[in-house]
């Protein structure tokens, strides 16, 4: 399998540590501050300070057994995701498109993209990943892409880094996807 990958307009590939800053910004104007609000995906009013780090995207692009995926069209990069080989199944976080593109359908094909690298790459038979339980848009998001909930949940992590809870209570839940073969 190679690195690139190219459908309808947008091209696929794997971050490398001289993308980490573009996909820390990415990452952050998609979740945080005011810009997030321009997308759907905000968890402004949620959770405050910075979603990632620039070390911390470089530590899990060079992570054994982890990558970054980026969404690329003729403007550049516009979504990244974190893939993490869990063996029978990977693990998809930090989920991002442009907040201004949001809505337009390139986070569907970006799905299906890092859903075939994991495949490809490792053999995966499924995808899991833990959502904000009151993100309910974002969690209909996944289940029209086949994510059924787990039953797992946990508190919200206390070592998320610069991110602190606006509210309290916040919990996480598991979603998991298992691949049809041919999908």
């Amino acid at each position: 399998m190679t690195d690139i990958r190219t459908s309808e307009q947008l091209t696929y590939r794997k971050a490398t540590s001289d993308d980490s800053a573009v996909i820390c910004r990415l990452v952050n104007s998609a979740y945080r501050g005011d810009s997030s609000r321009v997308g759907w995906t905000t968890e402004a009013d949620l959770i405050e300070g910075a979603r990632i780090t620039e070390a911390e995207v470089d530590g899990l692009i060079n992570q054994q057994g982890s990558m970054i995926l980026l969404c690329i069209n003729s403007n550049g990069i516009v979504g990244s995701v974190h893939l993490e080989n869990k063996g029978e199944k990977a693990y998809l976080g930090l989920f991002v498109v442009e907040p201004g593109l949001q809505g337009g359908g390139i986070g569907k094909k970006f799905m299906q993209a890092a859903e075939e690298m994991t495949r490809d790459e490792w053999g995966a038979a499924g995808m899991t990943m833990s959502v904000i339980s009151v993100r309910q848009e974002l969690i209909a998001f996944y289940e029209r892409r086949g994510y059924r909930k787990t039953g797992d949940s946990s508190d919200f992590p206390s070592d998320a880094g610069e991110s602190v809870p606006k509210i309290d209570g916040l919990n996480m839940i598991g979603l998991e996807k298992i691949y049809v073969l041919g999908k």
